[in-house]
């Protein structure tokens, strides 16, 4: 399927993994919505939804810049309004934008609490809502959600409750729009890493330097998530992939290409 002059609006997309697909599908001829909130940089964090757009159009694609803060619905509108009227429709949502909070229940803060659940389940919900009218019109439309395969195993809750509950929300959200979208030819996926990435999450929030080198860069993501997309949306849908997964089942098995230091350990990811 070819990327040349679809529609994709990416929640999330001044940086990081959200950037790195973005500049996946500019590179094949995509038109790119960025959805973020960064209009000025964040030296901890880089990056605009201006200087992404650049680096959209430099790469090969087309790019509009829409702030957005996916907890407000009249945003979320604006964002959808925006790419319709620029670009004529929407054929893919990327629902990467969002909020992390590693703590136990106790030291969960309801604002905390609160910023999770309407970046991560509402957000995600709220966007995807208002891309569907387009979606249905689009051509192999996708939505694809950056949240893991819901694994049962009480590890992934007793550490972390209200951070892991607001992730497998996340992929029921895709799975349930794969059942209620399929008769319309609307595909809605899951994708998740096996191993941590090196973003400014990780860096800041997870581990710093040392988490970072064992990690793989964002462009193992920016890859699974091309070939994803590049499905037919009238059979690919209703998965929660991992990103390893999919490379295998293109023939592609060595990844040592994609880790920040060659030969580095690797540490896995939550929920895998």
């Amino acid at each position: 399927m070819s990327f040349q002059n679809k529609t994709v609006i990416i929640t999330g997309a001044s940086r990081g993994i959200g950037k790195a697909i973005g500049l996946k599908l500019a590179a094949a001829g995509a038109n790119i919505v960025i959805a973020s909130k960064s209009v000025e940089e964040n030296p901890k964090l880089g990056g605009t939804i201006f200087s992404a757009a650049e680096e959209m159009e430099a790469a090969g694609g087309k790019a509009l810049a829409v702030q957005c803060d996916i907890r407000f619905e009249d945003q979320v509108q604006n964002v959808v309004d925006k790419a319709v009227e620029k670009f004529g429709g929407i054929d893919i949502l990327i629902n990467n934008a969002s909020a992390i909070n590693l703590t136990p229940t106790e030291q969960t803060e309801p604002k905390r609490f609160d910023l999770m659940y309407d970046i991560n389940v509402r957000g995600t919900f709220m966007m995807s809502r208002a891309c569907i009218p387009f979606l249905k019109k689009g051509t192999n439309a996708h939505i694809l959600n950056l949240s893991p395969p819901i694994n049962m195993d009480l590890k992934w809750f007793e550490n972390h409750l209200a951070y892991t509950i607001s992730k497998y929300d996340m992929s029921m959200i895709a799975l349930g729009l794969s059942a209620e979208l399929k008769k319309y030819n609307v595909a809605a996926n899951a994708l998740w890493p096996r191993t941590t990435i090196a973003t400014a999450a990780v860096n800041n929030l997870l581990g710093g330097e040392m988490l970072m080198k064992m990690s793989r860069t964002v462009d193992i993501i920016a890859d699974a998530a091309f070939y994803i997309l590049s499905k037919p949306s009238t059979t690919c849908t209703g998965n929660t992939f991992i990103d390893e997964d999919v490379l295998a089942a293109e023939g592609i098995t060595d990844l040592e290409k994609y880790a920040v230091v060659p030969g580095a350990q690797l540490y896995k990811d939550l929920f895998v």
